[in-house]
């Protein structure tokens, strides 16, 4: 259901930009759809039910709210990386990401305090693009020595190919809610 959902209202509500940036700050990464973004967290639980976990991780600002409601369900912390150090943060694991959307670079960053060997991730996010915000995530994890044991969004965009590139990294489960198989023309196309 919170999949048909999803999709209608991406046909209904999103937004083609130019540059392949499909636009849905109405309902998932400016003002939320809580109903929607329960419903999305539900289905995560259900699909990495198996998994042996015991931290989310995710990356501010658009993957606090679904990893926020999944940590709830699932009675797991939720900790996310900062894109800007702050100023009371002074151990901690660092990794510089590009921005698919923005075109510029910035630092993400993790308190060593919340990221252990001992720490079994799930990390969920609003989109997959071309993956650079998932590979800081794995390499914040690398540096932390803690294990990625599956990775969710709630779009992926199959075209600009983060899923393959996630996989060649070593990341074996990776579940997306909707995907995104063309916006050409700025045409919306999902995969059935």
């Amino acid at each position: 259901m919170a999949l048909k959902i999803l999709k209608e209202r991406i046909m209904r509500d999103g937004h083609c930009l130019e540059g392949g940036i499909l636009k849905v700050d109405s309902f998932i990464n400016h003002q939320l759809d809580t109903r929607l973004m329960r419903q999305i967290a539900e289905e995560f639980q259900r699909r990495f039910a198996d998994l042996n976990v015991n931290k989310i991780l995710t990356v501010e600002a658009s993957g606090i709210a679904p990893a926020v409601i999944l940590g709830c369900l699932m009675d797991l912390p939720v900790v996310f990386a900062k894109k800007k150090v702050p100023s009371t943060m002074d151990d901690m694991y660092q990794t510089t990401v590009r921005s698919f959307t923005k075109q510029s670079d910035y630092s993400l960053v993790v308190s060593k305090a919340f990221l252990t060997p001992a720490d079994h991730v799930l990390f969920i996010d609003d989109f997959l693009a071309i993956g650079n915000a998932a590979k800081g995530i794995i390499n914040l994890c690398q540096q932390a020595g803690a294990t990625i044991e599956g990775m969710g969004f709630i779009v992926e965009k199959e075209f600009t190919h983060g899923r393959e590139m996630l996989q060649e990294m070593g990341i074996n489960r990776i579940e997306s809610m909707v995907i995104v198989e063309s916006l050409d023309n700025c045409e919306i196309k999902l995969k059935e």
